[in-house]
C-alpha cells in the first residue's frame, strides 16, 4: 500500500456519492479507503459501490456480447478508454495542515473536479498518536487489504460508554473478545467481569497470560488456582431475579413483600413456606416457591435447605465482596457459567452487577469515583436481559447500567446476533459498536440506524464482511473504521514493538 500512483479520477457526483472513474489496470473494492489530495488538503474517501461504465450504449454492448457468444471475434479501439469501472465513494473526513498543526475535520466540501484519487498510505495518519488508555481493536483495513496501522480507541471512554458487538455465528466474536481481554489483562484502568457460558476465556486463554495473577476464575469446579463459586442465600434481593425470570405482577409483589417482612431471611422464608402478614393467593405463592427453588438449585427436606452447591444456606458470604474488590483493582474476573441454565447465569450476573453499581454510586457520592478503574461487564446473548420483551416486564440491573452506568464508570460489553431485539434507546446508549458481519437485513438496518456515524450506504459492506473483518462505529472515532481483527493464537505471541508509528488516536 505504499504507492502514490493515481487509481482513478473524480468525474462527478456529490458529497455523499462521488463518482470516480477507475484507471485502466487498477482495481477498486467495496470498503476501500482512498485519498484525494491537493495543495496540502486531503480528503479521505471510501468506496461503497461499484458499477460498469462504457462509452458505448447498452444496445451496442449487448450486440458485442452476442457476437462473442457466437464465436465471432470482437475488438475495441482504445478498449481501456471505452469500457471501465465507476466507483461510488463517500467523503469521510478532511485533513489539512494549519499553523497549530494537523487538523482533522468532518468532510464538508467537495474535492476539486478531476482530482486524482490514490490509495491510502500509512503516513496519511502518521500525525495521530496512541491514547493514554489504549484499547487495541485491530489493524486498519482498506477493502480486503490490511494496512500496517494499529487502531486504538480510548479504553476508559469506550468501555464506560458501552460496547455492542454484533455478528452472526462464526464471524469471530469469541476471537475478538479473547484479543480484547488478553490486551486488558496488563492494563489497570479497567476491571472486566466476564460471564463465560462456554468456558472459553480461561482454561486455554487467559490462564496462559504472563500476568495471569491478575486474572481470577470462579467456577463450581474450578481449575487449579481458581476459586469456588458459591453465594449465600442472604445476599440475594428481589431485584436480582427480575431480569432472570419472567414474573407476573402478583409474583413480583410477593417477592418484595417477603423481603420486607423477613429481610435477609426472605429466600429461606419462601422455600420453607413461612406465612406473610399480607394476603396473597396460595397459587401465586406456590409458583413463586417452585420457580425460586428451581433457579437456585435448592430443595427443602424437613425444613433443612439442601443445595447443589451454587446458592447455599451456609458459607459463600464473601464471594460477591471478593469479586468486587478484584474488579476495583482493575483485574479480570471470569465466572464459569457453562454448567448453568440461562436464568441462573443471569441471576449470578445480576447479583454481582447490582453490588458493583451500588459501590460505584457510593464512590461518586463520596467523591472518590475518579480514582477508581472503569468496570465493564461482558454479557453474551444480550437480548436475554436487554430485549424489548424482557424490558416490557420491567427494568433490571443490566438495563439500568445501559442507561446510566456511564455516569458511574460502569459499562456493558453486550454481544448479540440479533441487535434488532434491543430497544432503540438502549442501542443509542451503546456508543461503540463493532459490527463483524450480519447476514439478515433487519439486523444490519438496526445497526445502521443506531450507528454513531452515517452508515446509510454501508449495507452492502456489512453484508460482505469476511471472518475477522469488522466495522467500528463510535462517538470516540471520527469516522466508521474498517478493521481486521488478528487471530488470537497469533495475537498472543510476543510482539516486536515498532517505535516509528504509535498507532491511531481516535478518542
Amino acid at each position: 500500500m505504499a504507492g502514490t500512483v493515481a487509481k482513478g479520477i473524480l468525474v462527478g457526483g456529490n458529497l455523499s456519492d462521488l463518482l470516480v472513474r477507475q484507471k485502466e489496470g487498477e482495481r477498486f473494492e467495496v470498503g476501500e479507503l482512498l485519498i484525494a489530495e491537493e495543495d496540502g488538503h486531503k480528503a479521505l474517501l471510501q468506496v461503497f459501490d461499484l458499477e460498469f461504465g462504457s462509452q458505448l450504449s447498452q444496445q451496442h454492448l449487448e450486440l458485442v456480447g452476442g457476437l462473442s457468444l457466437d464465436g465471432q471475434a470482437t475488438a475495441f479501439f482504445d478498449k481501456g478508454l471505452r469500457n471501465y469501472t465507476v466507483a461510488h465513494l463517500k467523503a469521510l473526513i478532511a485533513m489539512r495542515t494549519t499553523d497549530k498543526g494537523p487538523l482533522l475535520t468532518k468532510a464538508k466540501g467537495l474535492p476539486p473536479f478531476f482530482s486524482a484519487i490514490r490509495e491510502l498510505r500509512v503516513d496519511d495518519f502518521s500525525f495521530l498518536q496512541k491514547p493514554q488508555s489504549p484499547l487495541f481493536l485491530g489493524k486498519l483495513r482498506s477493502g480486503s487489504q490490511e494496512i500496517d496501522m494499529p487502531i486504538h480507541i480510548n479504553g476508559k471512554d469506550a468501555l464506560s460508554h458501552h460496547i455492542l458487538i454484533a455478528a452472526t455465528t462464526g464471524r469471530g466474536k469469541s476471537n475478538l473478545l479473547k484479543c480484547l481481554l488478553w490486551e486488558l489483562v496488563g492494563e489497570s484502568y479497567c476491571g472486566m467481569l466476564v460471564l463465560d457460558p462456554h468456558d472459553e476465556y480461561y482454561r486455554s486463554t487467559l490462564s496462559q497470560h504472563p500476568s495471569r495473577e491478575r486474572v481470577h476464575q470462579y467456577s463450581l469446579n474450578p481449575e487449579p488456582g481458581g476459586q469456588t463459586l458459591r453465594f449465600n442465600l442472604s445476599l440475594l434481593r428481589p431485584q436480582h431475579f427480575f431480569g432472570a425470570i419472567d414474573w407476573s405482577d402478583a409474583q413480583r409483589q410477593a417477592l418484595t413483600q417477603f423481603y420486607r417482612e423477613y429481610d435477609n431471611e426472605w429466600v429461606r422464608a419462601i422455600v420453607t413456606e413461612r406465612q406473610l402478614r399480607a394476603s396473597f393467593n396460595d397459587g401465586t405463592l406456590a409458583v413463586v416457591r417452585r420457580r425460586m427453588m428451581q433457579v437456585l438449585g435448592i430443595d427443602v427436606t424437613d425444613g433443612t435447605i439442601e443445595s447443589d452447591g451454587l446458592f447455599v444456606a451456609d458459607g459463600g458470604t464473601t464471594t460477591v465482596t471478593d469479586i468486587c474488590n478484584q474488579l476495583e483493582r482493575g483485574e479480570i474476573v471470569i465466572i464459569d457459567t457453562s454448567s448453568f441454565d440461562g436464568a441462573t447465569e443471569i441471576l449470578v450476573g445480576s447479583v454481582i452487577a447490582s453490588d458493583l453499581l451500588r459501590r460505584y454510586k457510593r464512590h461518586k457520592l463520596q467523591g472518590t469515583l475518579a480514582d477508581k478503574p472503569v468496570i465493564s461487564i461482558i454479557l453474551e446473548e444480550a437480548p436475554r436481559v436487554l430485549g424489548k420483551e424482557v424490558l416490557e416486564q420491567g427494568p433490571n440491573v443490566f438495563s439500568t447500567i445501559a442507561r446510566e452506568g456511564r455516569k458511574f464508570k460502569i459499562g456493558l460489553c453486550a454481544i448479540t446476533q440479533l441487535p434488532s431485539l434491543i430497544p432503540r434507546d438502549i442501542l443509542a446508549n451503546m456508543n461503540t459498536k463493532i459490527i463483524l458481519g450480519l447476514e439478515m437485513k433487519a439486523e444490519r438496518q438496526s445497526m445502521i440506524e443506531s450507528a454513531s456515524q452515517d452508515l446509510s450506504t454501508d449495507d452492502r459492506a456489512i453484508a460482505s464482511l469476511d471472518k475477522g473483518e469488522a466495522i467500528v462505529t463510535s462517538t470516540f472515532v471520527p469516522f466508521a473504521l474498517p478493521i481486521r481483527i488478528p487471530f488470537f493464537d497469533d495475537f498472543r505471541k510476543p510482539r516486536t514493538v515498532k517505535s516509528a508509528f504509535g498507532g491511531v488516536k481516535l478518542g
